[in-house]
């Protein structure tokens, strides 16, 4: 039996928007059109997917790993705004773990946390426990999903 493969769903207003924050914040890439086509749009229109439904925007509203391990994350547009704490969220663990020192793992969550406010992302809270051996920054996406990098 095989396992199934798994795809992340991320409601959002701004599915474009999502799409280039994460693939910079994951560093993935925006999921290209399959062949022949340029662009998602032409895709789905040759699908039969009406330019009503379409929306405005060339449709790049997924994000997958260049390597092929990790999950695709697909940015579905709902026409309703976040209104509570998300029930799920991602956490990028970036500073190598409790093997590491403190002040090494401290360093490198700031300077991930420094790259990913420059691509869109906000500060909400940070956690610094040393006596706990714990460093961690809660963080939101564009559009105000939370997210935690440690």
């Amino acid at each position: 039996m095989t396992h199934p493969k798994i795809q992340l769903t991320i409601d959002c207003a701004d599915p474009e928007r999502l799409a280039a924050f994460w693939a910079a914040a994951l560093r993935y890439q925006v999921e290209p059109p399959p062949a022949p086509f340029a662009t998602w749009r032409a895709y789905w229109l040759d699908q039969g997917v009406s330019e009503e439904e379409l929306g405005s925007g060339d449709c790049s509203d997924s994000v997958v790993d260049p390597n092929g391990v990790g999950p695709r994350i697909w940015f579905q547009q709902v026409p309703e705004p976040k209104a509570v704490k998300n029930r799920l969220h991602l956490d990028l663990g970036v500073g190598g773990g409790r093997g590491v020192p403190f002040a090494t793992r401290k360093e490198r969550v700031l300077a991930e946390v420094e790259r990913l406010e420059t691509a869109g992302a906000s500060q909400l809270r940070v956690q610094d426990s040393e006596d706990s051996n714990s460093f961690s920054v809660l963080m939101q996406d564009p559009e105000g999903n939370e997210f935690c990098v440690h």
